[in-house]
């Protein structure tokens, strides 16, 4: 399997993310569930190009702290 850009993928699933005027994303790490042709159901996950494998690990923790609901923004403490 050739890597392929995911942009369009995305639109197609509908992904959106809430950014403010002037935010600048830098970096991504993407996970997908796919189901192959065969029925199986497997995660792949995706990474911009300069995404270093300790950035990698602290998103993917975030993630999890987001998820499970323990990240609080510091914009919302107000």
């Amino acid at each position: 399997m050739a890597d392929q850009k995911i942009g369009q993928i995305l639109d197609s699933l509908g992904v959106t993310i809430d950014l403010d005027e002037g935010d600048m994303p830098v970096d991504a790490h993407v996970l997908l569930k796919i189901v192959k042709a065969d029925g199986t159901v497997s995660l792949v996950k995706g990474v911009s190009e300069s995404l270093d494998w300790i950035t990698t690990i602290g998103m993917l923790t975030a993630a999890l702290e987001i998820e499970n609901g323990g990240y609080v923004d510091s914009r919302d403490d107000d």
